[in-house]
C-alpha cells in the first residue's frame, strides 16, 4: 500500500529541509578546526583513541555536507497519521504533541513526542505557516503537550554553534 494512502485525507502539507544547514564564516571554520585538533590531541594523549577517532568522523561529515544544501522533503498531516517524506508515522506512534512559536526568538517548530521514551522528539519546522490550524487539526488525535516551552538545550546549543 502507498504512504500516502495511508495518511488518510490530507489536513497540512509543505516541504522541510530534510537537515539544518549552515553557512560558516572563515572564523567558525579555523575555530572549530582548532577546537577539533585539541579534542584528537587530548583523546590521543589519554590513549583514547575511539574518542579520537569519532572526532575526526564528525569533522569528516561536517566538511563533506559543508557545500551542500539539504534536500526539501514533504511533511503531511492526514486523518490518520503523518508522512515525512516517504516515512509515514500512525498518531498511535506518538504519547502528544507540542507547538512551539516564538518568531521573535526565531523558533516556530512541531514536537512530536514518541511514545517509546529512547526515541527522539521528531522537530518539524513550522517555517512560514500558521500554527493555529495546524494545532486544531492535531487536537483531533493526539494530546497536546503544554509543559514545552522552550526547544530542548541540545537544538538550542546545535543552533548556537551551527551544527
Amino acid at each position: 500500500m502507498d504512504n500516502k494512502s495511508l495518511i488518510g485525507q490530507e489536513l497540512h502539507s509543505w516541504k522541510i529541509p530534510e537537515r539544518e544547514h549552515y553557512e560558516h564564516s572563515f572564523r567558525w571554520k579555523i575555530g572549530a578546526s582548532l577546537v577539533g585538533l585539541a579534542l584528537v590531541a587530548v583523546a590521543v594523549l589519554t590513549n583514547n583513541f575511539l574518542f579520537a577517532l569519532i572526532i575526526l568522523i564528525a569533522a569528516f561529515i561536517i566538511v563533506f555536507n559543508e557545500g551542500d544544501e539539504p534536500e526539501k522533503i514533504r511533511f503531511m498531516i492526514g486523518t490518520e497519521g503523518i508522512l515525512l517524506g516517504e516515512k509515514f508515522y500512525d498518531y498511535d506512534d506518538f504519547k502528544s504533541f507540542s507547538v512551539l512559536y516564538k518568531p521573535n526568538e526565531d523558533l516556530k517548530a512541531l514536537y512530536f513526542d514518541y511514545q517509546n521514551f529512547w526515541q527522539r522528539d521528531l522537530i518539524i519546522p513550522l517555517l512560514d505557516h500558521n500554527p493555529l490550524p495546524i494545532r486544531e487539526n492535531l487536537l483531533k488525535y493526539l494530546k497536546e503537550d503544554l509543559t514545552r516551552t522552550d526547544e530542548p538545550f541540545s537544538e538550542t546549543l546545535g543552533r548556537l554553534l551551527k551544527l
